[in-house]
């Protein structure tokens, strides 16, 4: 009969998170739910597998990923005392089998619920420009395509429209064709013989349309597939040679984790991006220090948070146009990214007073989805300084317009509403703004 081992891995971890049992497992659990698989571990559970019993191999990830965030740095099964996963046993494939398995999973809706959403990592491994530079030089090619520039320019036209089509109705709808085109058109397009400058194009192109698609999967929640997604288009990115889309990816990637409040992660990849910046043109610093403000102030670095921000400004203020510039950054995003920096710096009347500044500023052409979600935000905020009738008011007007719009995030602001006004159901405005949620959630 053997005795089983106590977990002198997983125990070291334990004791260098400073966690009681309790914590931990909470810890766990708040990953299974962001990850939609709710979990209801307990301290009993954290001392079994302390003494050495497995957790169930789909935990795993979890118990990791809560270490990870905790330690601020990456976990490894093995550092766990776990054994590799079934995942990491199967044969690597090919970087462009890699994103042809992604898309083909996301091309049809009706299994959205099946593959879930994925795990979000703190510690993802993002690989660096000089990792990703010709990664795909070696690609097998079929002679029997060829592409020149005419099938370059029809995959950025593409891309455009469904970037459109993503702003006026949400990634719900839109996902599932940009993913059928990435499969069905680009893939193939990507292995197509063609001439060395043609070849970048197709990469580059096909990296914006990797990246989109990215940005539709954090809209409907799915941040782990969303993470998946940025990687392939860092890779595709340095394939093209294209360090400015391979910039505002990292950057997309560092709004991710501040949105998902993950203030470290979100520095880390915020000075990935300003390092990897080919271009020091204002419009292209503010895009990228005023991301670093919100993530430093998020990470409870006051002091980088407001040297970021003023920086910014200086950049806007230095700009004479938007047009023409990779990740337009105006007036009204500095305000939008100001409330931000405010509200994570304890001072939510002055993230309500920026909110409003950044709606004044707004362009009539900027995108209804992003208008109702900050001002859902708005309505949380000024709830939170006790302006019930104003925080409804602000409510009701994304009530009016929500019917129009399919994107998880905005499922998720209103599906918040009747609990945030719960405490006030004495009110007649907070009773009707609720009852007005409800009926629309239930649809």
């Amino acid at each position: 009969m053997t005795t089983r081992q106590p977990n002198a891995g997983l125990e070291r971890l334990y004791r260098q998170s400073g966690w009681t049992l309790r914590q931990f497992a909470q810890a766990v659990n708040r990953i299974g739910t962001e990850r939609g698989t709710p979990l209801t571990y307990t301290q009993p559970s954290i001392h079994q597998w302390l003494q050495g019993h497995m957790p169930r191999e789909a935990v795993r990830p979890l118990v990791l990923e809560a270490l990870s965030r905790k330690l601020h740095r990456p976990v490894t099964s093995s550092e766990a005392g776990f054994p590799p996963s079934s995942d990491q046993l199967k044969q690597p494939t090919g970087a462009l089998d890699g994103l042809l398995d992604l898309g083909r999973e996301d091309m049809d809706p009706s299994r959205r619920s099946v593959l879930g959403v994925g795990l979000f990592s703190v510690a993802l491994t993002i690989p660096g420009w000089p990792d990703v530079v010709g990664r795909m030089d070696a690609m097998r090619v079929d002679p029997q395509r060829r592409i020149g520039s005419s099938e370059v320019q029809a995959v950025t036209a593409m891309t455009e429209r469904l970037s459109d089509l993503d702003d006026e109705f949400g990634g719900r709808y839109a996902r599932p064709m940009a993913a059928a085109f990435l499969v069905n058109t680009v893939a193939p397009y990507l292995r197509a013989d063609a001439s060395s400058e043609t070849r970048k194009s197709m990469m580059a192109a096909a990296a914006l349309l990797c990246y989109l698609t990215g940005w539709m999967a954090v809209d409907e929640g799915a941040h782990g597939r969303a993470q998946q997604y940025y990687v392939k288009s860092l890779e595709l990115a340095g394939a093209g040679n294209d360090p400015t889309t391979y910039c505002h990816v990292l950057r997309g990637m560092s709004v991710q984790a501040a949105d998902l409040g993950h203030g470290t992660p979100a520095v880390r990849l915020a000075n990935a991006a300003a390092d990897a910046s080919p271009e020091s043109s204002p419009r292209m610093r503010a895009f990228i220090t005023g991301q670093q403000a919100h993530a430093y102030a998020l990470a409870g670095e006051k002091t980088n948070a407001l040297n970021s921000l003023r920086e910014a400004e200086r950049a806007v203020n230095q700009a004479e146009s938007r047009l023409g510039t990779f990740g337009g950054f105006s007036s009204a995003t500095l305000a939008y990214a100001t409330a931000q920096v405010r509200h994570a710096l304890g001072d939510p009347k002055g993230s309500i007073a920026s909110l409003n500044d950044h709606f004044t500023l707004r362009d009539s052409t900027d995108m209804q989805r992003t208008k109702l979600v900050f001002s859902s935000l708005l309505a949380e905020r000024q709830l939170e300084v006790g302006h019930l009738e104003a925080a409804c008011a602000t409510w009701n007007a994304v009530l009016d317009e929500y019917p129009g719009i399919h994107s998880g995030r905005m499922d998720r602001q209103v599906a918040k509403i009747p609990s945030l006004l719960s405490p006030y159901r004495s009110n007649s405005a907070a009773r009707q703004t609720s009852e007005h949620a409800r009926e629309l959630i239930a649809k």
